[in-house]
């Protein structure tokens, strides 16, 4: 059932949205994004999963570098429930998925081809431009979902974008996969707990030391999330 509802909704959505193509960015932004919404409700409705946040108080007032744990889909989804407008750093080939690619394509992310040298410097110069634009930059440092218990390596591109930017960095830990696991069609009913650490401002520190500093608040703040 829960499926049914994704995917219907997705080319509901999907289709309203690429026809408004034309529209300023703000309106294609708040249709198309209005799916994530209605997942992380359906989600709620037919699986069972709820969510509490700690630290919300902690996000700043001006967007931000957000670098995020990354380990399902629900995640991806709810950052879009409390941030404002914002992009995200993904692979490009989501992009040619049918309906859910198409539209993604129309709300501007930094689509990248990890296996090529230049995506660093595409990421930056894009997430410079989306960050003057007054976008979030949601950044998972560890590109692919992990699972459960484990940790990916973290990529710099995030900490370096905030120090050649001057933007803070926003570092959140959360367990969505133990309810929503990667690589699984069954939910789990439950709660997931989702962390937001405090701002990570880049005066005086350098891209290095950004990022050792939220990588090191993300893997000490998961060993104090449920993992069952």
């Amino acid at each position: 059932m829960f499926a049914v509802g994704q995917i219907l909704s997705a080319i509901i959505l999907a289709t309203i949205g690429m026809l408004l193509f034309f529209c300023p960015y703000a309106i294609r932004y708040r249709v198309i994004t209005s799916w994530s919404h209605f997942i992380i409700w359906w989600a709620k409705i037919v699986c069972g999963i709820q969510y509490e946040i700690t630290g919300l108080e902690n996000l700043p007032h001006k967007n931000a570098v957000v670098l995020c744990k990354h380990q399902s889909t629900w995640e991806t989804l709810f950052l879009q429930t409390i941030l404002g407008q914002q992009t995200w750093v993904l692979k490009k080939q989501l992009l040619t998925i049918p309906f859910f690619g198409w539209a993604l394509r129309l709300i501007e992310p930094i689509a990248i081809d990890r296996e090529k040298s230049s995506s660093i410097k595409q990421l930056l110069e894009q997430g410079k431009t989306r960050l003057q634009q007054g976008r979030w930059v949601v950044i998972f440092p560890e590109g692919s979902r992990i699972a459960v218990g484990k940790s990916g390596r973290y990529s710099r591109s995030g900490a370096v974008l905030a120090k050649e930017t001057g933007f803070s960095v926003v570092p959140i830990a959360h367990n969505a996969g133990v309810l929503w696991p990667r690589k699984a069609f069954v939910k789990k009913p439950g709660i997931i707990h989702v962390v937001i650490g405090p701002e990570i401002k880049a005066d005086n520190l350098t891209a290095d030391e950004i990022h050792d500093k939220a990588r090191e608040w993300i893997e000490t703040t998961m060993t104090s999330l449920p993992v069952k």
